[in-house]
């Protein structure tokens, strides 16, 4: 054998496994779980007070490769990963130059296989994210993409996402969509309302959201395509995507932690590193969030991993949107949702590990024999205080800095091998 783990306590609700017992790992599988009374391996690891459960997967991450590598690139992302007991990630196409063609595809793949996780990238609906013409969406499946967005951006015209939704039947793409009407937003900064108004700075009206949502989602029925609502931060959006699944509309949504934790209350210390796209919103909003997540309306949790440099970020007014994430949203969903009685290790499994797999149409990781083996192992008890510099990320602009989190990740296993390890307390 490879590895053993021993004591550890393994849960997956796809097999039904939830208990203490031994994790026998040999040529990159799952070889044997339980016994191995006698057996030996070239390691042997106590996980007694760990959990096991597959590897987690984050379906909306920016890792700036290429063109922007200053912020991050595909390793340093890939470092950020695993440190969080993600074992794979897809890949947001806004890159500079945009991946809209079929050599970018492949680029960033042939990078993200050296990386020890598995890469996936999405491209672009438009060529160029200029919301004018359509990708060919044959050509960059050919390539490797596993789905199209023009994340970061609407795609502006109705009717051309029509037809890129309509093509999506046809190709077999998953189009996600980053629902922010631009001249709703109109230069906005923060969330319109209360505190926009106390700071005097432009607001983003949350119309914005609810709208583009509303209509991707007539879209998408219009034609008998799928469509996958990105990073829902609205009371108005969970109530849309609410009453068409309830209609049979294949709609599928995900949400970031920082939109179950925190609201606009914390834009008052103008910190640019609570800014993001879409904003944190109302504590109803974020109740709403919440919610939907605990009954199955919002289907995944992702982090909408941004990295920005510390230049960019320092001036509240003019710096990008966005914030880090990978190495805290394991933490933020145990802290928020598992250690309140919310939710169970099981349901967090879902959000995070089953159903961004099964949205994407990749194939299940899961504890059972024969398996491969990709797993996250983590303290469930650890407590832990957010340090950005500790952070694996080339960008340090966490939105949960000095937060205390209980729960962490230590140490993933991709392909029967460590790739991240940090048993110490």
């Amino acid at each position: 054998m490879d590895i053993i783990l021993r004591n550890v306590h393994a849960v997956d609700p796809q097999t039904g496994i939830g208990c203490v017992t031994n994790i026998a790992i040999e040529n990159g599988v799952i070889a044997r779980i339980g016994g191995l009374d006698g057996e030996t391996a070239e390691r042997e690891i106590d996980c007694a007070g760990l959990t096991a459960v597959p590897g987690l997967f984050d379906m909306h991450v920016h890792f700036r490769d290429p063109g922007l590598t200053h912020k991050e690139d595909i390793f340093t992302g890939a470092q950020a990963a695993k440190a969080g007991g993600v074992t794979g990630v897809l890949l947001m196409p806004n890159t500079k130059p945009p991946c809209d063609n079929g050599d970018t595809v492949k680029y960033i793949l042939e990078r993200g296989a050296r990386t020890g996780i598995n890469i996936y990238t999405s491209a672009c609906i438009t060529k160029g994210m200029k919301s004018k013409e359509l990708t060919d969406q044959f050509e960059l499946k050919k390539a490797g993409a596993f789905a199209l967005t023009d994340d970061g951006r609407p795609v502006e015209s109705a009717e051309l996402m029509r037809k890129a939704l309509e093509l999506s039947v046809k190709s077999g793409m998953k189009i996600l969509s980053h629902c922010e009407d631009l001249e709703i937003i109109n230069g906005g900064i923060i969330n319109k309302g209360r505190v926009s108004d106390e700071l005097n700075v432009k607001g983003m009206d949350r119309a914005s959201e609810d709208y583009i949502t509303a209509r991707e989602i007539a879209l998408a029925a219009s034609c008998g395509a799928g469509i996958h609502i990105c990073h829902v931060s609205t009371k108005g959006s969970v109530n849309i995507i609410r009453a068409a699944k309830r209609d049979g509309v294949r709609v599928t949504c995900e949400t970031a932690p920082h939109y179950f934790m925190y609201t606009e209350e914390k834009l008052r210390s103008k910190n640019a590193n609570y800014r993001m796209s879409p904003p944190l919103r109302t504590e109803e909003d974020r109740a709403a969030v919440e919610q939907a997540l605990l009954d199955g309306t919002i289907d995944c949790i992702i982090t909408d991993h941004a990295p920005h440099t510390a230049e960019e970020k320092a001036d509240f007014l003019t710096a990008p949107n966005g914030v880090v994430g990978l190495e805290t949203s394991l933490a933020a969903a145990l802290t928020k949702l598992y250690h309140t009685g919310k939710c169970s290790i099981e349901d967090i499994v879902r959000l995070m590990a089953v159903n961004p797999r099964k949205i994407l149409g990749l194939k299940p990781v899961r504890i059972a024999q024969g398996e491969r083996c990709e797993l996250c192992i983590f303290d469930a008890q650890r407590e832990w205080t957010v340090d950005p510099q500790r952070l694996h990320s080339k960008s340090k602009n966490t939105v949960f800095a000095g937060e205390k989190f209980k729960g962490k990740p230590v140490m993933t296993i991709c392909g029967g091998r460590i790739v991240f390890e940090s048993l110490e307390n």
